[in-house]
């Protein structure tokens, strides 16, 4: 027989885990949010008053993304999944964009947003998760975590996957501004790859809760153009 107090040792545990693991969570979220103000003020320093559609871009990205997951009935298609997922993050790149824009303190941003990723919605498929992604994005211009996060579910694509991938890709980001990517000098493809799959290769190699991690990213982004 199990013994009550037992119980609540376990419940307890179980508990604490889970407060854990969303504290955890939310300190990622501020960290993403700090990473996109400082890749959004490199690009323009007062970008908040620059009337950027952030709505916009996540509705094209939508599309892009059901282009990579296949919908054409008339052909063979695979999905592509790894794009799928770098399409989910740079979605997830404009969302933060426009919450910051909305100058919430990051710690109140960062709850709210946490919230959203626990409470996913979606639809009967992922196709059409995303097209209601599309949908109320374009109704209201505004950022739903809820319906990413959906999408992320039928990716299989954890929370913190998806801030791997997020902060590899904001790194990218930052070398290809330092790199001339405004002006129009930098080169995106290296020795015959597209930079994104050298930044695919360089994040398999290292580990997300590394300290060093955005510093290792930013060295072998360099290490690899100049060669």
């Amino acid at each position: 027989m199990i013994r009550q107090s037992n119980i609540f040792s376990i419940s307890f545990s179980v508990n604490q885990h889970k407060n854990d693991l969303q504290i955890d969570m939310k300190q990622k979220i501020i960290n993403m949010l700090e990473l996109q103000d400082s890749m959004n003020s490199k690009v323009n320093a007062d970008w908040r008053n620059a009337g950027n559609e952030w709505y916009r871009a996540i509705w094209m990205e939508a599309s892009e993304m059901l282009e990579h997951y296949g919908w054409k009935w008339w052909k063979k298609q695979e999905p592509e999944i790894m794009q799928v997922k770098l399409e989910v993050v740079d979605i997830v790149h404009f969302a933060l964009s426009i919450r910051l824009q909305q100058n919430k303190v990051l710690d109140e941003a960062a709850e709210v947003i946490a919230q959203d990723f626990e409470n996913s919605m979606q639809a009967e498929d992922i196709k059409k998760t995303i097209e209601c992604l599309a949908l109320v994005t374009l109704t209201d211009q505004g950022a739903h975590f809820s319906f990413i996060a959906g999408i992320m579910k039928y990716l299989d694509m954890s929370f913190d996957e998806l801030y791997e991938i997020y902060v590899g890709k904001n790194v990218l980001n930052m070398f290809r501004q330092d790199n001339g990517y405004k002006d129009g000098t930098y080169k995106k493809v290296w020795n015959g790859r597209e930079d994104n799959e050298y930044l695919a290769d360089i994040m398999k190699e290292l580990s997300g809760d590394s300290q060093t991690y955005q510093n290792d990213i930013y060295a072998a982004l360099s290490q690899n153009y100049a060669a």
